[in-house]
């Protein structure tokens, strides 16, 4: 039964009663209103269940039905998270780590609204005078560049690729992805009357030619059938330059890189706007230097502007822009494109919409606001959360750094373990409550990684000359082989633009990221990783069946949902709703596959199960192997059917380091692997970094965790700032000599981490 609730029944606090959303345990808890509470716990201990997929997602669907209920009729129901009752919900407002929409249009300033606040200050003084606002957007056609609509950059299609000149359409002459013999798309040319099918490319006449290329969309018919016919040229610019590289299928992305080649629009030099728009300046600064300049540069530019008529937009502009500063991104540009931004980068930026909103008693819920900060930033970023609860709003926040545990004004631990063994509530109150609760959360709180007492040598080095990528300085540096390099500085130093501009390529060089998994939402961990293959296998030798049949995107899949286990139903007005599937139940196969089973198993019940329990269900083999791995990175928590979508960065990172760990790899390179991790499991990455090296691999790491940094052989420090003021090496040495002799903020922070 669910536990007794903790305070008395008070519109003061948001309360929890029998929530049993993923693997919490009906649980029941009392959440202080207008307060900052942290959740901690282990990765998989249902911290994310509590607050995200249960306060969050009801606080959501509520206001959801409040506001359409116009379109009932045809838009399916938010699914309600399983919870027995929530009381004294406010508006929630989710601030996550998802990566910005990767439109080429929207750019850091268009989603902080800078860009609008800059643009009216043109547009009223401003010389000469332009007038209206939209005359310097490059998103409208008054102010857009007509060389490239705005974009900054044109693209020329190699129409070479696009072909085989000595085929005709009916043999397979259209090369592109997707456009093969049987096709769709090759339907269209072969069947529309305007080509001869049966021709040599190379025979067509000119007029040919300009049809087969470039023919402008034109209504055909044939036989009852009417459809749009148009050149290859126009329909590859409309079906696939128009979408993001990076969610294109390999195969066409592949393609792009192959026949199309990008460049900077001769006409505007990249800077997306008109002649006359970039006529227009203030002070001698026209819209397009003050985009590019630095943001904190900026925000000193618009504090020199003494103009009375526009001084209110000025003191927004600049709260804004400090803003921006504050939460350490001051060496970015308004003009950086939203798709360029990392997850944590992201998540700042949409902390930033909301500092200057005149809502109060607003819930706002921050999922790992400090991911990707160096210490000397996470303090900026923790006085941000209790100016958001100052201004009367309630913050719930997902959190592993114990500098920001440190500030909560109320703790919530969830454990004691993670997956089937977490979902309980193990500690709730205050700060020092939680250092004597004795959970694990509580045990380390205060837990400190140690300098090494003698540092492994390297073997050799690959050497890296000259680096001028991005904000990089002419570095020159020597990355040691054989030993463990932790590569760090404040954010927006040069640490990635250093590795990843130099090592990447190389041979034996292994990068695991941060980037998301590619793959349809279809995909999960047993899928990624190849696990499924032999589970597939030992399921068909048990009942002398098909593989095939044991595959949710193959033959075994739910007739209804195509083996997704939901329905998707895509709105134009809001975000598209998933809801379960009613013939499968989420189990995603047909019935009849579901009757075979493996040692009492079928195939949707292994596939619900985490990777701890699956390593007791497959005690041999390549499954086991693929298992093992997983738990060696901390995963064994992770549901083998779990869609990768709802995998966070640091987990989609440790899921990569695990299929890598698989491969011929001399050296490992790591960017922030502690994203996500409790402070218990950073043990036990550091445990397998040491495994690495000591089987005679490399490990490079990009990282601002001071457990890390202590525990390496070798420390290359990057500064001494962000962005213009980085871009240096201003250490190179052991973690000892870092702490004895080192001033750089990095130093700084280490050796306080070191003396607590």
């Amino acid at each position: 039964m669910p536990s007794e609730p903790v305070t008395a029944d008070t519109h003061d606090t948001i309360q929890v009663r029998g929530a049993r959303e993923n693997n919490l345990a009906d649980v029941c808890v009392d959440i202080p209103k207008r307060r900052l509470s942290v959740f901690t716990g282990l990765s998989g201990s249902g911290k994310s269940s509590l607050v995200f997929g249960t306060i969050a997602a009801e606080s959501q669907r509520l206001i959801n039905e409040t506001y359409t209920t116009f379109v009932q009729s045809f838009m399916p129901s938010l699914g309600r998270p399983d919870v027995d009752s929530l009381r004294n919900l406010s508006a929630a407002i989710i601030v996550d780590q998802e990566r910005m929409g990767a439109n080429s249009r929207s750019t850091m300033g268009t989603a902080t609204d800078a860009s609008a606040m800059l643009r009216i200050v043109f547009s009223r003084v401003g010389t000469p005078r332009l007038e209206p606002s939209s005359a310097f957007s490059f998103n409208h056609s008054e102010g857009m560049c007509g060389g490239c609509e705005g974009l900054g950059r044109t693209n020329q299609i190699d129409v070479g690729e696009l072909y085989d000149r000595d085929l005709s359409l009916n043999e397979g002459a259209i090369t592109v992805p997707g456009y093969g013999v049987g096709s769709w798309y090759w339907q269209v040319f072969v069947h529309s009357g305007l080509l001869d099918a049966d021709k040599r490319l190379a025979d067509y006449t000119r007029e040919e030619w300009q049809t087969f290329l470039y023919q402008p969309t034109t209504k055909v018919k044939v036989g009852t059938n009417s459809f749009s016919y148009e050149g290859l040229v126009p329909k590859i610019r409309r079906t696939y330059l128009a979408k993001d590289r990076e969610k294109m299928q390999p195969a066409v992305r592949a393609f792009v890189d192959r026949a199309v080649v990008f460049a900077v629009c001769p006409e505007c030099e990249g800077t997306r706007l008109n002649a006359q728009a970039r006529s227009v300046r203030v002070l001698g600064r026209t819209i397009t230097e003050c985009s590019a300049m630095q943001v904190n540069e900026l925000a000193e530019f618009v504090r020199s502007l003494d103009e009375p008529s526009v001084k209110p937009l000025l003191d927004n502009l600049g709260h804004t822009l400090d803003s921006l500063v504050q939460v350490g991104l001051g060496y970015l540009s308004l003009d950086r494109e939203s798709g360029t931004l990392s997850g944590g980068e992201a998540q700042r930026v949409k902390m930033v919409r909301h500092l200057g909103s005149s809502l109060s008693d607003i819930t706002y819920v921050f999922d790992e606001p400090t991911v990707g900060l160096h210490p000397h930033d996470i303090e900026r970023m923790n006085n941000l959360l209790l100016s958001l609860r100052d201004k009367g709003n309630t913050v719930l926040v997902v959190e592993h750094k114990p500098e920001t545990i440190a500030i909560a004004d109320h703790v919530v631990d969830l454990g004691p373990g993670a997956g089937p063994s977490g979902g309980h509530v193990t500690y709730a109150g205050d700060v020092a409550g939680l250092r004597a609760s004795g959970t694990l959360t509580g045990d380390h709180l205060d837990h400190r990684a140690t300098l090494r007492a003698r540092v492994r040598r390297p073997t050799g080095a690959i050497p890296i000359t000259g680096a001028s990528t991005h904000n990089l300085k002419d570095v020159s540096v020597d990355v040691p082989l054989g030993v463990l390099t932790v590569v760090t500085g404040v954010a927006g130093s040069g640490k990635s633009s250093l590795i990843h501009g130099a090592l990447p390529g190389r041979e034996g060089v292994v990068v695991v990221d941060q980037s998301p998994i590619r793959g349809s939402r279809r995909s999960n961990p047993a899928t990624y990783t190849g696990l499924l293959d032999p589970v597939r296998t030992a399921f068909a030798r048990a009942n002398k069946v098909r593989a095939s049949l044991f595959s949710a995107n193959s033959e075994g899949a739910c007739p209804e949902c195509k083996g997704a286990g939901v329905v998707y139903t895509d709105l134009a007005m809001m975000a598209g709703v998933a809801t379960t599937c009613e013939q499968c139940q989420g189990k995603r196969f047909r019935p009849e596959v579901l009757t075979h089973t493996l040692h009492g198993r079928n195939i949707s019940q292994v596939l619900a199960m985490s990777v701890v329990e699956a390593r007791e269900f497959f005690t041999t083999g390549n499954a086991r192997t693929i298992l093992d791995r997983l738990h060696d990175v901390g995963l064994g928590y992770l549901g083998l059917g779990q869609p990768l979508t709802t995998l966070s960065g640091g987990e989609r990172q440790r899921l990569k380091l695990a299929v890598s760990m698989a491969k011929e790899g001399a050296v490992y390179v790591l960017d922030e692997p502690t994203s996500g991790l409790h402070l218990a499991d950073v043990d036990r990455l550091l445990a397998l970094l040491d495994r690495l090296v000591e089987d005679g691999d490399t490990v490079v790491v990009i990282e601002h965790h001071q457990a890390v940094m202590a525990h390496a052989d070798h420390i290359i420090d990057l500064g001494p700032g962000a962005g213009h003021d980085g871009g240096r090496v201003v250490f190179e040495g052991s973690p000892a000599d870092l702490v004895a002799d080192g001033d750089t903020l990095t130093a700084r922070h280490l050796r306080a981490y070191l003396e607590r």
